[in-house]
């Protein structure tokens, strides 16, 4: 059975997952998954094709079925991570900022006590 999926439905899928994987904090997991697999994205596509029957408890199967679709196309494979990796940014910039001003106070603060300890009297 070959389902085909528009251009539209395709870019809902891919936000969907997207946002799923950013708001969770997954991007950077699932991003180097998509990226080892990529060589291998439509025999992936076909193994979820075979495991749909038990997924169809979690997800709606036609949703299941036409993510297995879009998975097979390379072009649909970088739209996924590109969107991943958006999504990421625009959510969490504003942590990743107080992250990096915390991790400068550290260093500055380490390498005053090191100049400290390293002037003769």
């Amino acid at each position: 059975m070959v389902i085909e999926i528009s251009k539209e439905r395709a870019v809902e899928l891919i936000e969907k997952v997207a946002v799923f994987l950013a708001t969770r904090r997954m991007a950077a997991p699932a991003m180097l998954f998509i990226e080892s697999f990529r060589p291998l994205h439509f025999v992936g596509s076909q193994i979820m094709y075979l495991v749909s029957p038990f997924a169809s408890v979690i997800f709606s199967e036609n949703e299941f079925e036409e993510f297995a679709a879009l998975i097979s196309e390379h072009e649909n494979i970088k739209l996924l991570l590109k969107r991943i990796d958006e999504l990421d940014e625009q959510m969490h910039r504003e942590q990743r900022e107080i992250e990096r001003i915390k991790r400068k106070k550290f260093w500055t603060k380490l390498k005053s006590i090191f100049k400290k300890k390293t002037k003769l009297p």
